[in-house]
């Protein structure tokens, strides 16, 4: 078996029919479709299954609740291709998404993990846009700095539906970290691509939907620090030394994703605390001087911003 692919479901039910679909029709056919259901409140579970119905490499299994982690986790350890690739039961592929990673797999065979470009959808806001990732225009396909590459824009290169990895290297890095519910996956592709060669085809062969209600996505609120990535990396204080790509990165993630934490009551402190590691002198101008404002003026501009952003969010519905 070339590939097994795992999907993590979780009060999925209006999304999963369509991302189930997109594996099935895929142009490569050497695979597996294993779904872990991971405790859902809804019929996400009656509905995977009878869209498998059928199809006999398709497995579909069920735990307790247990996180996103645990359901990958556990997944993997009931498949056996060589490859694991893995997909949300939100997004979708592209017909050909196996087929490039098995072309990318022979023509990089010294890859750790391995990865293709992907599409943004938002409907909602009537935009639909392949990720800006910070490689070269004419890059086309081969071996990338992660670090380097993801430190430009902050537009991940790997994602959790867009990469594909040896069984080897996920067994090696003992799988997603549990616990984690942001950033679990970030903290799997740091490892590997610390270690080894990051592969990568500039096509995009995923969708990331956004789409998606806000409660069933890992964004777009505030976790506890034992639960976010930003505060679980201090295994790579060598690497924060040594590293000047990682350490690049890892501090333009600070800068941007500890900014609501920075401006929340509860948080403000960890997250001002968290900030101290952040090499300032590295950071551009216009990051310095937010960091330098008063918090209530910060709010403030804030505020403003998010209600622009809504009355520009509904004004585009009535137009639509």
């Amino acid at each position: 078996m070339r590939f097994s692919v795992i999907i993590p479901l979780y009060n999925k039910a209006p999304y999963v029919v369509k991302t189930i679909q997109s594996v099935l029709a895929q142009t490569f056919t050497d695979y597996e479709l294993v779904i872990m259901d991971d405790g859902s409140k809804d019929n996400s579970f009656e509905v995977a299954k009878n869209a498998i119905e059928s199809h006999s490499q398709c497995h579909l299994y069920k735990q307790g609740n247990a996180g996103v982690s645990m359901a990958r986790n556990n997944a993997v350890a009931l498949s056996r291709g060589e490859y694991l690739c893995f997909l949300d039961a939100d997004d979708w592929w592209d017909s050909t998404f196996l087929e490039e990673m098995s072309k990318l797999i022979a023509d990089f065979p010294e890859a750790g993990i391995y990865g293709a470009n992907y599409t943004i959808v938002n409907e909602t806001k009537h935009k639909t846009r392949v990720a800006p990732l910070g490689l070269e225009p004419s890059f086309e396909k081969g071996y990338i700095n992660y670090c380097h590459v993801y430190a430009k824009t902050l537009a991940m290169p790997l994602t959790s539906i867009s990469v594909s990895i040896p069984r080897g290297v996920f067994d090696e890095m003992k799988g997603f970290p549990q616990g984690i519910k942001l950033g679990e996956d970030f903290l799997l592709w740091i490892r590997i691509a610390l270690k080894y060669k990051v592969a990568f085809l500039n096509e995009p062969l995923a969708y990331y939907n956004q789409d998606v209600d806000a409660s069933n996505r890992g964004v777009g609120r505030l976790h506890k620090p034992e639960e976010h990535m930003l505060w679980n990396v201090g295994f790579l204080a060598e690497e924060e030394k040594n590293n000047s790509d990682y350490k690049r990165l890892i501090d333009n993630l600070r800068t941007y994703g500890l900014f609501p934490y920075y401006l929340s009551k509860e948080y403000h402190d960890v997250a001002k605390e968290e900030l101290k590691k952040v090499d300032w002198t590295q950071q551009p101008k216009d990051i310095r001087k937010r960091y330098d404002k008063p918090v209530s003026v910060l709010k403030c501009e804030n505020d403003i911003k998010s209600f622009g952003s809504r009355i520009k969010q509904k004004w585009m519905s009535l137009l639509g």
